[in-house]
């Protein structure tokens, strides 16, 4: 097999477990995965916030899902670990996962944005945006976009400190999908730029006051 076509098999098939396992996890609040190959096998961590859930009774749930996960995805060795969230609400997906979970029992979109995006600045972040979009409560689909704080997006920062997660919300309408992006450090650039704003006024009130 060419190196190219192992990447792209290896690629689709890390893709299709990333799905069985939100699935799998979904109730426990799941995050993300990270699959690390070893000499002694395949090494997945899962990230969620009730580590619990995942791991189950006497640690039986983990042990039959690495076996599915062994036939399933014809994986080596597979050793299944979790860890903890300790941040949820600063967790795009969690986050997101929260706000389609929300809507499925029928809470209001916009009063749903509002109070997730007051527990994300609450939690630390720097800025929050969340995008829904679907039948929002009519037959016609639409868009909607709220922000609190600041946000980027595009660019270096935009790429390495905001997370992003996706959701989907299946209502009686139809599906409504969720996007949550957060930025949890202020760029350097902004923090430079605010500086220089705060230097320049103090600089102005001693002119002025002398």
């Amino acid at each position: 097999m060419a190196v190219e076509k192992f990447f792209v098999k290896e690629g689709i098939k890390e893709s299709q477990l990333e799905e069985f396992l939100k699935e799998k996890f979904e109730k426990a609040g799941y995050s993300h995965s990270d699959i690390q190959r070893t000499p002694l096998g395949t090494r997945i961590v899962v990230y969620a916030e009730k580590p619990g859930l995942v791991v189950g009774k006497s640690g039986k749930k983990i042990t039959d899902i690495t076996e599915e996960i062994k036939e399933k995805f014809q994986v080596e060795n597979p050793m299944l670990d979790v860890k903890e969230v300790e941040q949820p609400f600063l967790d795009a997906q969690i986050v997101a996962n929260k706000i389609a979970r929300a809507l499925e029992k029928g809470g209001f979109y916009k009063k749903v944005a509002g109070y997730y995006m007051d527990k994300v600045i609450e939690a630390g972040a720097i800025g929050v945006e969340i995008r829904i979009g679907g039948k929002l409560g009519s037959e016609r689909a639409r868009f909607q976009k709220f922000r609190q704080g600041y946000i980027k997006h595009s660019g270096y920062y935009a790429d390495t400190l905001v997370r992003v997660g996706y959701a989907q919300a299946l209502v009686k309408l139809g599906i409504i999908g969720v996007q949550v992006r957060i930025l949890t450090k202020m760029p350097e650039e902004v923090n430079e730029s605010l500086f220089k704003g705060v230097k320049e006024n103090e600089e102005k009130g001693l002119e002025k006051n002398e």
